[in-house]
């Protein structure tokens, strides 16, 4: 049994039909002529603010501060060499998202007390083009999976900051899954733990274990992308699992497939970080009889693949070449009877 330590952009996939390792995301050459434009406005080229949950656990925010750097990295690589990334956390670490929003607020106009202004954008993707003077920074949510943090708890937190910064124009980002360079990405975590690339062709069994919510439509996207991943990768069965607030944990499912035959059972942590939740995965999963559990995602290039791209499609002056949110196959049905439709890029 292994049980893969947390690495960064190196390595190389398994045999995934996910590219190369450091391929560029298909829409780079846009990216590229954007960039071209916003670099003699640098105005138009806003900082990114990612959003973490947070953990008192210090291993979670180092695993974020070094998803920062291959943000900065990847960018570089596109002709974003100039973004300014931030992280901030919802709790539980520092630094807070009011203070990452005031500290860049004061970066683009001085200290000041501000004087009232229009009322900031409340748009995803293209919002209207800021005035003079008026900085925009884009949010984009650490989080896997649209639900309580991503809807509620966030939002609620950028409205407070509005209200004080009048002039300062927030927009809003998707949160980053569901989306097929995560399933990459969760692919490169599994090969570092010690799944053998001929594991799809001998059976292999997967659970694919994800926080979870207390909210059954987030739950439900991630039993859809487990669907689209089997679908397109082959293994033997994917299977949903959490580590809090629904069932099955992530021991419970690997003992189901086990029983019903599986060879041998992978666990995929669907995790950002370390933390309290990783380690349950593991445990669990391990004392129920999984073969190979592999670490967070953590500084993966494809995560940081999907950072940008969420940060392109809120960007106001991106427009025309933002590129359409990606979707994953089997996952794009309508919500249950009374439950809100899930939300796409461009909407609020």
């Amino acid at each position: 049994m292994r049980y893969s330590q947390l690495t960064g952009a190196g390595g190389g996939l398994g045999p995934a039909r996910c590219g190369p390792a450091l391929a560029r995301p298909a829409w780079a050459s846009s990216a590229q002529r954007w960039s071209a434009q916003a670099r003699s406005r640098p105005a138009e080229l806003p900082p990114l603010v990612a959003v973490a949950h947070g953990s008192t656990d210090p291993r979670a925010a180092a695993a974020v501060t070094e998803l920062m750097g291959v943000v900065r990295a990847r960018a570089g690589r596109i002709g974003l060499g100039g973004l300014r990334v931030r992280a901030a956390y919802l709790g539980h670490a520092l630094p807070s998202v009011p203070d990452v929003l005031e500290a860049l607020s004061e970066e683009e106009t001085g200290p000041r007390t501000q004087a009232a202004g229009p009322a900031p954008s409340r748009r995803r993707g293209r919002p209207s083009r800021p005035l003079q003077g008026q900085p925009t920074v884009v949010v984009v949510p650490l989080l896997l999976t649209g639900a309580y943090h991503s809807d509620t708890d966030l939002p609620a937190v950028l409205r407070e900051v509005s209200s004080r910064l009048p002039r300062l124009r927030i927009s809003y980002g998707e949160p980053l899954g569901p989306h097929p360079q995560l399933l990459c990405a969760l692919e490169r975590r599994l090969t570092e733990a010690g799944l053998p690339a001929r594991a799809v062709d001998s059976g292999t069994a997967v659970v694919l274990a994800a926080a979870g919510s207390s909210r059954p439509t987030a739950n439900l996207a991630l039993a859809r992308a487990a669907t689209a991943w089997q679908s397109a990768r082959g293994w033997r069965g994917v299977v949903p699992a959490y580590a809090s607030a629904a069932s099955p944990t992530a021991g419970q499912a690997v003992e189901r497939l086990l029983r019903a035959g599986a060879p041998r059972v992978a666990v995929a942590t669907y995790l950002l970080a370390p933390g309290v939740f990783a380690d349950r995965v593991r445990d669990a999963s391990l004392a129920a009889g999984a073969q190979t559990v592999s670490a967070a995602l953590g500084a993966a290039p494809e995560v940081a693949d999907v950072i940008i791209e969420r940060y392109l499609q809120a960007v106001p002056a991106f427009g025309r070449f933002a590129p359409p949110p990606a979707r994953l196959r089997g996952t794009d049905e309508p919500a249950p009877a009374g439950q809100p439709q899930p939300r796409s890029a461009g909407r609020a």
